[in-house]
């Protein structure tokens, strides 16, 4: 039962640890600005131009 119970926290973090922001979010347009240019995939280029170059970001 103890292991089980470690299990339990472990899980949860390592599931946060995951987690990537929102595409077009604020913290995902800081994402992207440190990331080179040349790792960009055609889809994130073309989201960051939407969402963070013209103004889509609802925030």
């Amino acid at each position: 039962m103890k292991k089980f119970l470690m299990i339990i926290p472990l899980s949860v973090l390592l599931g946060l640890m995951g987690c990537a922001p929102e595409v077009g979010s604020k913290d995902w347009c800081e994402d992207m600005q440190e990331k080179p240019k040349g790792d960009w995939s055609a889809n994130e280029a073309a989201d960051y131009a939407k969402h963070c170059l013209f103004g889509g970001n609802d925030e």
